[in-house]
């Protein structure tokens, strides 16, 4: 076991500005700090836009998956723009989830939990503070909730008041998840309705059609022997809960209430919230803030880490080691996951660490086309996942979850897939603001993918694990 320094934040009393005493990184340079005080504070005053008990139900959810007895599906937009702000955009995104969701829970047999990248994904680290265009220097874009993406000086110019209008359009959209999630549209009898015209005629759309056509079937059995809608709620609406990177620190410590019920603090910004790579000093402000929230927190994981390092913040965000509490999220690249996680994994399991292994096959795959678009390769995509799976059955350990970039739209951001976008094809709809995402027909064919390796899995867990799940 290793001898880890006890940190000294640790010895210190949280609060949710307890962050401010330490170093910070990735955070804006805003110009006029007393319009920024004044937009956080005007924050503080307005409602929750999730509650605790919601972000308690989700880390009981989490704490299933870490126990072996459930998945874990986390996606959305890379960056949440306002220009793209819609309800058709949020409902189609909400629905390729839906319909992931369902090939996982009916083709493995196992239940899902449903986490979007969404209503808070608005903030985006950047590796340099400055970008230069033909000899222009002017702050780098850092999503639509610090500046604009347009490279003038007045866009790039980090703007408190964006702080309102991300909270607003956060609102909107988690009231409309939640119309969606719970008012009709997430009900199994809908199964077939959900597939998007552009993924319809798709390999991935018509595989997923048979499915919707056996799920039918075996809901119309039980209907006839009696088990109606009525009495089997799960079947009516889904619980559906949102997370998104807690970059932006002034933003998340605004948004962060004493909860009534058990008097501790939460985060009401979302369900959920990680950190990243470049956030995860556990020496720096980030860090310092998460370990305080009551919420069910992730970490990145990458090739970067070290075990010092990954044990120090484990230590320091799931003292406690409770079940559902933590999630690592590993982004490595297709060709360094199996070199890379299995020791991971051991120093994690030596220490006895409780976390959800979750992976994310996106970030580790990023390449410039030979147009110059960003783009991901989705056989690195399928790649990763594949090896996440492999070495975690290598290690005997549970690859309980994925968390990937993809939105409803029709884009051609990725290449690759079925429907064969080709480097070429990348400019018919390239709409990312950030970084490529999975379009639906890609999302689905992973999440097929997917069901495969979690069969594979189940089928070697004890008969006890797989029966209670």
């Amino acid at each position: 076991m290793i001898l880890r320094d006890t940190y000294t934040a640790m010895a210190t009393k949280w609060t949710p500005d307890s962050w401010r005493r330490l170093p910070a990184r990735q955070l804006p340079d805003y110009p006029d700090p007393a319009a920024l005080a004044a937009a956080t504070d005007q924050l503080c005053s307005f409602p929750p836009l999730v509650f605790a008990g919601e972000a308690r139900r989700l880390k009981a959810q989490l704490a299933n998956v870490a126990d072996g007895k459930a998945f874990l599906l986390q996606g959305g937009d890379c960056a949440e723009s306002f220009a793209e702000f819609h309800p058709d955009n949020i409902r189609d995104t909400f629905r390729v989830l839906l319909q992931m969701s369902v090939v996982l829970t009916f083709a493995a047999a196992c239940p899902v939990v449903k986490v979007g990248r969404m209503a808070g994904q608005f903030a985006k680290p950047r590796s340099s503070a400055m970008e230069n265009q033909n000899g222009v220097e002017l702050p780098s874009y850092r999503g639509d909730i610090v500046n604009g993406i347009e490279f003038t000086e007045e866009a790039r110019t980090p703007d408190p008041a964006r702080l309102m209008r991300g909270y607003t359009q956060a609102a909107s959209t988690l009231n409309l998840l939640r119309a969606f999630a719970q008012g009709g549209y997430a009900n199994l009898h809908q199964a077939h309705q959900w597939t998007l015209d552009f993924v319809d005629q798709s390999p991935a759309g018509e595989r997923y059609r048979e499915l919707s056509d056996r799920i039918s079937e075996a809901i119309s059995f039980m209907e006839a022997c009696g088990i109606g809608l009525d009495s089997a709620p799960e079947l009516t609406g889904t619980a559906f809960y949102t997370s998104h990177e807690a970059l932006l620190l002034p933003y998340e410590q605004a948004m962060t209430r004493v909860d009534s019920t058990s008097g501790g603090w939460y985060d009401t910004s979302a369900h959920l919230l990680w950190i990243g790579d470049r956030t995860r000093n556990p020496k720096e402000a980030h860090v310092e803030f998460i370990r305080g929230i009551g919420n069910p927190v992730a970490v990145k994981v990458g090739p970067t880490t070290t075990e010092d390092g990954l044990l120090r913040l484990i230590d320091i965000l799931n003292p406690q080691n409770e079940a559902g509490r933590l999630t690592l999220i590993c982004r490595f690249g297709s060709d360094q996951v199996e070199k890379l996680l299995p020791p991971i994994i051991r120093w994690v399991e030596r220490e006895g660490h409780t976390v959800v292994w979750s992976c994310d096959p996106m970030h580790g795959n990023t390449v410039k086309s030979s147009n110059g678009f960003k783009t991901r390769p989705f056989e690195r995509v399928l790649a990763e996942v594949k090896s996440f799976f492999k070495v975690h059955r290598a290690e005997g350990t549970y690859a309980g979850g994925v968390h990937v970039e993809m939105t409803g739209q029709n884009v051609t951001e990725c290449t690759g897939g079925a429907v064969a976008i080709t480097e070429e094809k990348l400019a018919h709809r390239y709409h990312t603001h950030c970084d490529p995402r999975l379009n639906a027909s890609q999302s689905l064919e992973l999440a097929f993918l997917i069901a495969e390796g979690i069969k594979e899995e189940r089928q070697a867990l004890p008969a006890s694990v797989r029966a209670a799940s």
